[in-house]
């Protein structure tokens, strides 16, 4: 009787393992074809090749790494002349209640932001972090003034972190707060947050770090002069946008950059 179940045990157990190869082969053909339909992140599974299951080569042994499928069309910067995405940011504007949160929801479209409008944007991986707390932001801020004399309508930062976030870098930063109802947030430079990565992905301009800083996608740095929607002019560091890059370079997207240009087109 035992020698009876064991068979009917291992029969079982074949049946099983070959339903289970029937069903990962019929997975495989329905696949999408395009990086499109692909989840952003997907995890690989284990297999006896490390690099097969999307670790790198320096990490430790059992210490899973999930790679990311970035459309090609997020990661190809925008040429000069190209209309920017007209998406939706997700941001907070001061109401006129009195207690401890005076903001409320508020939806603005691209062409809410630039339509009309010649606009300088620079855009930086990170609030808070060290190159666009020290040297990015506070050079566009105290370049404000001399930059809107230059024909620009106003200046917006942009970074793929949410409304909460650069509201509190930009108190950090001691930028001055616009408390108008109604108000952007602050009264020179305008903090963009584009935490859902819609508009850096309408540019072209999408990164991702994982092994090295563990960022997640972000925005590659850049800066542009937006007129009525269109990208007059495209400062992009490194003239391309590098996944994963070990180099955080920040040598043409500064603020003393783009006064030079701006003043070269009103001479």
């Amino acid at each position: 009787m035992l020698g009876s179940a064991n068979h009917r045990s291992k029969v079982m157990i074949k049946a099983l393992l070959n339903n289970r190869h029937k069903i990962i082969g019929q997975s495989k053909a329905v696949l999408p074809s395009t990086t499109t339909k692909i989840p952003l992140f997907a995890a690989f599974a284990t297999t006896a090749n490390p690099s097969a299951r999307g670790f790198s080569s320096s990490s430790p042994a059992g210490v899973k790494v999930y790679t990311s499928a970035l459309d090609k069309a997020w990661t190809t910067p925008v040429g000069e002349g190209a209309e920017i995405p007209n998406v939706m940011f997700k941001t907070r504007t001061r109401v006129g209640s009195g207690d401890e949160n005076p903001f409320d929801w508020k939806d603005l479209t691209s062409e809410d932001l630039f339509k009309g409008k010649r606009i300088v944007l620079f855009s930086l991986p990170g609030a808070f972090t060290p190159t666009c707390s020290s040297t990015h932001l506070p050079g566009y801020e105290a370049a404000y003034d001399e930059i809107k004399k230059l024909g620009v309508d106003d200046v917006y930062c942009l970074s793929v972190n949410d409304a909460f976030v650069m509201r509190s870098w930009g108190l950090k930063q001691g930028l001055t707060e616009d408390k108008t109802v109604g108000g952007l947030g602050f009264e020179k430079v305008k903090l963009l947050p584009d935490g859902a990565c819609q508009f850096t992905r309408g540019m072209g301009m999408s990164c991702v770090w994982d092994s090295e800083r563990g960022f997640g996608e972000r925005t590659w740095r850049y800066s542009a002069v937006i007129d009525d929607m269109k990208v007059e002019k495209l400062f992009v560091e490194g003239g391309e946008v590098v996944q994963n890059s070990g180099p955080d370079p920040f040598e043409v997207s500064d603020s003393g950059t783009m006064v030079d240009y701006l003043k070269s087109k009103s001479s």
